[in-house]
């Protein structure tokens, strides 16, 4: 399977330029990506049944990226998350390990060390 043909990698982070960034960066690798500025556009979009994986900020404005992730938790939907936070101590790493995401890495973050992380969480899924 092919990284075009797993599943697609949704960011979420109110950073316009970060999402930029980050699009660039995983559609330069082969994989498909798609952008929201906030939890709410993403609740908005439709159908979440084809993302494979997301890139989640913590601190964005309106519903934070933990309060997203227990929500997708509570709803039962399965997306295997990947948290990308400047604002990460450890008592935040473990109360978003346990409510589902998959790995947390700390902004900025090595290209290299995303990529692997989207490959391993799409993986995952």
């Amino acid at each position: 399977m092919s990284e075009d043909d797993s599943g697609m990698v949704s960011i979420v982070d109110d950073d316009a330029s970060l999402r930029r960034a980050l699009r660039n960066l995983l559609t330069s690798v082969g994989f498909r990506v798609e952008t929201f500025p906030s939890a709410a556009a993403f609740l908005e979009s439709v159908p979440r049944q084809k993302i494979g994986c997301m890139v989640l900020d913590l601190r964005m404005e309106g519903m934070s990226g933990l309060q997203l992730l227990r929500r997708l938790g509570a709803t039962g939907l399965r997306i295997p998350v990947i948290i990308l936070t400047a604002h990460g101590d450890e008592e935040t790493r473990h109360r978003s390990l346990q409510a589902g995401a998959v790995a947390f890495l700390r902004k900025p973050v090595q290209s290299a060390v995303l990529v692997d992380a989207v490959r391993a969480a799409l993986s995952a899924a």
